[in-house]
């Protein structure tokens, strides 16, 4: 098989050919169709997320066929289209798995991360967390950012409760589908993007947002609830200044920059600073089941697997509206 792997933090992702791999008991191995570039992903290739082990193939908002069954596998069937997402596997007996949150489980291992995941032309994952998908859905290139962008974003948006009026902070992959659900489910969209970035702006505007502006602005309303997609911590006091007494700020992303210090004014009348930690495997099958009925279509910039570093390099400089996907 062909793959992009990461030798060294820090420096680009290297070409390879390996041999296909053979899927172990209750595995499947899957060929890849398509996998979008998550800002995870730039956390791993940058060594900002501790003890990857190395050489890794990163990746984990995977779409593809399955191609072989291991030992036991019943539950799918060879030649389904299914998603791989970032939680690959859990322990299954520890107390966060058995209270059903398994996204905090001690013994987890993560794809693109400390299991090898979808830069490449297959993939080996766990049956039991692979998502069916529906034949009649888009391309496989639009499906791939659902598979975490879009899952991580509906988890917010679980966090951030009955909220009316939402503030979206960096208006990339999550968040450009994120809006769109917040349409469907009647809420207000306010959307921050870095300062001057008419182009996201506008894509917000397009999506349904009622305002659009930088991230160094205040709503033109106070906001029930903000969620931080953008890894920049100075942005947890500035949401905190757009929302109301008893507004909730939710971070979303899985590495941030260092919050600076704040007045405890912008934290008193019960406001709430929380973050989301992976997903579960009923976020995945309750975000999935919507994403029909609410019309979700994702804006998406595609790159040849070979083009793995510049897909990483566009996201990492903003230059990427929407999201990006990676074509083996």
């Amino acid at each position: 098989m062909e793959a992009m792997a990461l030798h060294a933090h820090g420096q680009p992702l290297r070409r390879e050919t390996r041999p296909t791999p053979e899927p172990g008991p209750g595995q499947v191995r899957i060929e890849v169709e398509a996998c979008g570039v998550c800002r995870t992903d730039l956390h791993v290739v940058d060594g900002e997320l501790p003890d990857a082990p190395l050489p890794i193939i990163p990746g984990h908002e995977i779409v593809g066929i399955v191609e072989a069954l291991g030992e036991g596998v019943t539950q799918v069937a060879r030649g389904a289209r299914v998603g791989v997402a970032w939680l690959a596997r859990t322990c299954g007996h520890c107390s966060y798995c058995l209270e059903g949150r398994e996204n905090l489980c001690d013994a987890a291992l993560f794809t693109g991360y400390t299991r090898d995941g979808g830069y490449a032309t297959h993939v080996i994952a766990e049956a039991d967390y692979v998502f069916p998908l529906q034949a009649e859905q888009e391309s496989p290139a639009s499906v791939a950012p659902l598979l975490c962008a879009g899952l991580i974003g509906w988890r917010c948006l679980r966090a951030a409760g009955n909220a009316r009026r939402i503030g979206l902070y960096g208006f990339g992959a999550a968040a450009h589908i994120l809006a769109q659900v917040c349409r469907w489910e009647g809420r207000t969209v306010h959307a921050f993007t870095r300062p001057g970035d008419a182009a996201a702006q506008a894509l917000a505007l397009s999506l349904g947002a009622a305002w659009a502006g930088g991230s160094d602005q205040l709503p033109d309303e106070p906001l029930d609830a903000a969620i931080i997609f953008a890894p920049v911590g100075a942005l947890v006091p500035a949401a905190l200044r757009a929302v109301r007494k008893g507004g909730t700020v939710v971070c979303g992303g899985i590495h941030m920059s260092d919050i600076p210090a704040f007045p405890y004014s912008l934290l008193w009348e019960e406001r709430r600073i929380v973050s989301v930690a992976n997903l579960t495997r009923q976020d995945g099958h309750g975000f999935l089941d919507i994403v029909p009925p609410a019309h979700i279509h994702t804006h998406t910039t595609q790159y040849a697997l070979a083009d793995a570093n510049r897909a990483l390099a566009d996201l990492r400089e903003g230059r990427l509206v929407g999201a990006a996907v990676l074509i083996p």
